[in-house]
């Protein structure tokens, strides 16, 4: 386990790495669904010699099919960056089917999990991630990111650290000037936390399972309720899929062919709800669904600490705009 600043700071120290032992031609392969820290690190390593290939979103599904991967994976190909769930879409992606597609040609398989880790909980041996990072602020901790390698594919590369510092120095070669103390010490209360909401004493990884849990139970009836109501309303388009199951998290987005994204949001920070417009970082795939990313979408992030009260106050301020 490395940790840094943010997910952008330490894909880009990956990126980076890998970019001093790519080879002219070699082959990267970038999901449209990518949060842009998951995206441009890699897409820059084609200043450096490496072809960069692009990982289609399917327009109708929002999703980037395993087959598409298929088709564009070759002998080259050497990094597959994609997203655990896209933070624009809330959907739960196939990684595991992707790590199948990767290792069978020799890749690396790099998973941004930013917009999952905070709702489920994550067995990367499970998933066949090579690389999955995700940002601890948004897993109730400090601003900080931590990023879990496999030993065999962080002994391809070279972290950045300072020259004195071993090679094979795993997490220090890659925590350049080392890693915020005080972020540390939040990061470690965090395993109170999911102590607490899994009623145990210690943290072990049974009570994270449960801890999740618990957090998924909350989530899913505000969910099912909003995704309802949005499905229900004319001329609202529901970005990704309308499904309310395990397929997706609490990260729900759409638009309206009428009213203006900031105009919705704005009505909702009146009723005292805190929603967001814009590209959220996903310009890449707002271009590639049609979207304008100066406008982007209006999303809604769910966590288990909502109440239905809150989602009823949403509710009645997008009905009151839209």
């Amino acid at each position: 386990m490395v940790l840094g600043p943010s997910t952008t700071a330490l894909t880009t120290i990956l990126a980076n790495a890998y970019g001093d032992v790519l080879r002219p031609g070699d082959e990267v392969v970038i999901a449209d669904t990518n949060h842009e820290a998951n995206a441009g690190p890699w897409a820059r390593l084609e200043r450096r010699g490496a072809r960069v290939r692009m990982w289609r979103v399917d327009p109708v599904t929002a999703r980037c099919p395993v087959e598409g991967l298929l088709e564009l994976v070759t002998e080259r190909t050497r990094i597959v960056a994609m997203p655990h769930v896209s933070n624009l879409l809330g959907q739960v992606e196939d990684v595991r089917a992707a790590a199948d597609v990767a290792h069978a040609v020799g890749a690396r398989l790099v998973v941004d999990g930013v917009a999952y880790a905070p709702h489920r909980p994550i067995d990367v041996l499970e998933l066949g991630a090579d690389y999955y990072v995700y940002s601890t602020y948004k897993v109730y901790g400090p601003h900080m990111a931590a990023m879990f390698g496999r030993r065999e594919a962080f002994a391809e590369i070279e972290g950045p650290n300072h020259f004195f510092a071993p090679r094979e120095a795993i997490p220090y070669k890659f925590e350049l000037g080392g890693v915020s103390h005080e972020g540390c010490s939040g990061l470690v209360a965090l395993g109170a936390y999911l102590a607490f909401l899994a009623g145990t004493e210690a943290c072990d990884r049974e009570a994270v399972v449960r801890a999740f849990s618990r957090m998924g139970a909350s989530e899913q009836p505000l969910v099912e309720r909003l995704l309802g109501w949005l499905s229900r309303r004319q001329g609202v388009r529901i970005v990704g899929t309308a499904g309310a199951d395990e397929g997706r998290v609490g990260t729900v987005s759409f638009v309206h062919d009428r009213v203006p994204n900031e105009e919705i949001t704005a009505a909702a920070h009146r009723a005292g709800i805190g929603i967001r417009h814009v590209h959220m970082y996903a310009i890449r795939l707002c271009r590639a669904l049609g979207l304008d990313p100066e406008t982007g979408v209006v999303r809604v992030s769910l966590a288990h600490y909502n109440t239905p009260e809150e989602i009823g106050r949403l509710i009645e301020a997008l009905d009151t705009i839209i």
